[in-house]
């Protein structure tokens, strides 16, 4: 063989070539790893600032979408940057009500074996509400629990005294809550209440702090009792909640809105109003159809099923000003957003397109030569294989041909032997072999052991006996023995195809495939090349 055709100088000459062309990628692996995770990092800050400082939701979407696909196929570069882009990529889907591809995100990041265990207790729980809103209960119930379970070991494996616990078991609380799964929310009701109060006994939380939560988990309580038909006690719980405990804005706006729901319009619009000292004015932000649904439609609501039809018609009037308002800034938004989004597309697709081509004209070059080498080894390769199956078909020709003829000799001899001198078997055998002779016997396919006794007028078990005892075969093997030998000599002798030739000795073309490379050695194919040389 050429030394240029031998495979490992193939394999040498594609190792020089492919180091030639990708050797400065190669080289600077290092640097480009680091430039992934600064390319993620600056895509994730971008979203943060148009998610929390500009409040543009759809470019906050895009960049934290960016952010987690730039490290998708390598995440251990930054499990930080990935888990985060990716959890508030999917919660902007949420947001939007895509729960479908918000549940396909966070089980993409919970895939990766190799999460840090800090990372799971978030996307857990995000999963859990998206299971919760698609009506998958149980499988968000045990995501909720292994939330709380990976929550439980960050804080060291404490059960009670963890203040990020008792957010954990609040948030879940309100999932099963709305979910109306009134024993699941009980439980983790309790839990909530049992992590707050291990933590205000171990101090550390101000007088404020403390009010706020005794008020937030009463007003939960009356909640969940106005939900689970107790409305008596409901009331009784929340008339002897502290005004002193409703501080937050968004203890203020869980009383309203529990006030509302119970009923108790009048109260329910006095929280409300008292809801707007705890904010800016409304004309120091931009109204959104969200806050328009959270904010002034439950006030409408309360002030007219008050009978305060002043306030209510002042409310309608509101209402309708911040729609226009909302529909003008969505519109000018959106035009903004897309705008932004297009131009960042155009410019990806443009430096996408740049460095393609370079690596197309590598990848080319490479290929090309790869192609031809293999394509020089193959033919080299083909051309060897088949020198030796030739060389091997021939001996197991010869080899063939010399016990065809000893056993041809075998058959002589016992046909030339005195009838006296044989066995039973033995002239049984020597009448088997002589109706053989003709082929319409064993080339007709309903051949079969019953038809060699009946045509020789004995039984099939003295069959068996004489050809178990004379050739060492099955009345089945003895037939298609014969057949095989009738194909090869028309493979030999003839053009006919070998389908043809299967069918022309009483054999199936898959029977007859089969039984000729286990007799022969080799394909019908094969057989009839060497025998025609």
């Amino acid at each position: 063989m050429p030394w240029f055709i031998h495979p490992l100088y193939i394999i040498l000459l594609c190792t020089v070539l492919t180091m030639g062309c990708t050797g400065k990628q190669a080289g600077d692996g290092k640097e480009k790893m680091s430039e992934t995770v600064r390319t993620a990092l600056q895509y994730r800050n971008q979203a943060l600032d148009y998610d929390f400082g500009l409040n543009q939701m759809r470019l906050a979407e895009l960049y934290y979408r960016k952010a987690y696909e730039t490290l998708k196929d390598n995440p251990s570069q930054s499990w930080d940057i990935y888990a985060d882009a990716g959890y508030r990529y999917a919660y902007l889907l949420v947001q939007r009500g895509d729960m479908e591809s918000a549940l396909t995100v966070v089980s993409d990041v919970l895939k990766n074996e190799n999460l840090p265990e800090d990372k799971k207790s978030p996307q857990l729980d995000l999963m859990a509400w998206c299971q919760m809103t698609l009506g998958m209960s149980e499988a968000a119930k045990q995501n909720f629990a292994k939330s709380y379970e990976y929550k439980l070991m960050e804080s060291g494996g404490k059960e009670k005294g963890d203040f990020s616990l008792a957010i954990v078991c609040n948030n879940i609380f309100l999932a099963f809550l709305k979910a109306e799964d009134y024993n699941e929310a009980r439980k983790w009701l309790n839990r909530y209440e049992e992590e707050f109060r291990a933590c205000e006994r171990l101090g550390g939380f101000d007088s404020r702090t403390i009010a706020e939560h005794n008020g937030l988990i009463a007003l939960y309580e009356a909640e969940y009792l106005r939900a689970t038909g107790r409305a008596k006690e409901s009331a009784a719980v929340y008339d002897s909640i502290p005004k002193s405990h409703l501080i937050d804005p968004m203890c203020i706006e869980t009383a309203a809105n529990y006030l509302k729901d119970a009923g108790r319009y009048a109260e329910a619009a006095d929280m409300y109003d008292r809801l707007d000292t705890t904010y800016a004015a409304t004309d120091s932000f931009t109204f959104t159809f969200d806050k328009i649904s959270t904010e002034l439609a439950p006030r409408y609501v309360a002030n007219r099923r008050a009978g305060r039809v002043a306030e209510a018609l002042d409310l309608a009037d509101k209402t309708f000003a911040a729609i226009d308002s909302a529909l003008i800034w969505q519109k000018q938004n959106d035009a903004a957003e897309l705008a932004v989004i297009y131009q960042t597309h155009e410019k990806d697709l443009a430096l996408e397109a740049s460095e393609a081509r370079a690596t197309i004209y590598h990848i080319i070059l490479v290929s090309a030569v790869i192609i031809i080498l293999l394509i020089a080894y193959l033919l080299r390769r083909a051309y060897t294989y088949n020198k030796v199956l030739t060389e091997k078909n021939c001996r197991l020709l010869a080899e063939i041909e010399q016990r065809e003829q000893e056993q041809q000799q075998c058959i002589k001899q016992l046909e030339a032997a005195p009838e006296a001198t044989l066995t039973t078997e033995q002239q049984l055998y020597r009448s088997l072999c002589e109706l053989m002779k003709n082929p319409e016997v064993f080339t007709d396919p309903e051949t079969n052991p019953d038809t060699l006794a009946r045509l020789v007028g004995t039984n099939r078990t003295y069959i068996y006996e004489a050809l178990r005892e004379c050739a060492n075969q099955t009345p089945s093997d003895f037939i298609n023995g014969y057949r095989l030998r009738h194909a090869a000599h028309l493979l030999s002798t003839t053009a006919d195809s070998v389908g043809l030739i299967a069918e022309l000795c009483g054999l199936s073309r898959r029977t007859f495939y089969r039984l000729f490379s286990e007799t022969y050695g080799m394909s019908p194919s094969d057989y009839r090349e060497v025998a025609k040389k």
